[in-house]
């Protein structure tokens, strides 16, 4: 099954639950992908998209409340996404979705 699609997500986060959309749009090559995680907060583009089987990992630029790099990491089983968003010295935030349509 195709890791695509549109995922309603929540983290939680040290300043409570975090909704928001994330986005996952795989490259040509299957082994990629590109999109966005979208909330409260604003938008925030996805990098370094990389899909290994059901696994994603990515990155992200968080500007609000403050400049930081996010590592991201998630595992799709079914319409069901778990991971986690690691915040540096905020630690890893637990990150769970469901896929859109």
């Amino acid at each position: 099954m195709s890791v695509a699609g549109t995922y309603k997500t929540v983290v939680k986060s040290p300043m409570g639950d975090q909704s928001g959309t994330f986005t996952v749009v795989p490259g040509d090559d299957g082994n990629t992908f590109t999109g966005s995680m979208a909330g409260g907060m604003g938008s925030m583009d996805v990098e370094d998209g990389k899909i290994d089987g059901n696994k994603l990992t990515w990155k992200m630029n968080m500007t609000v409340p403050m400049p930081m790099t996010l590592d991201c990491e998630a595992t799709v089983d079914g319409d069901q996404l778990t991971g986690n968003v690691n915040a540096g010295a905020f630690g890893a935030m637990p990150l769970t979705g469901e896929r859109e349509g």
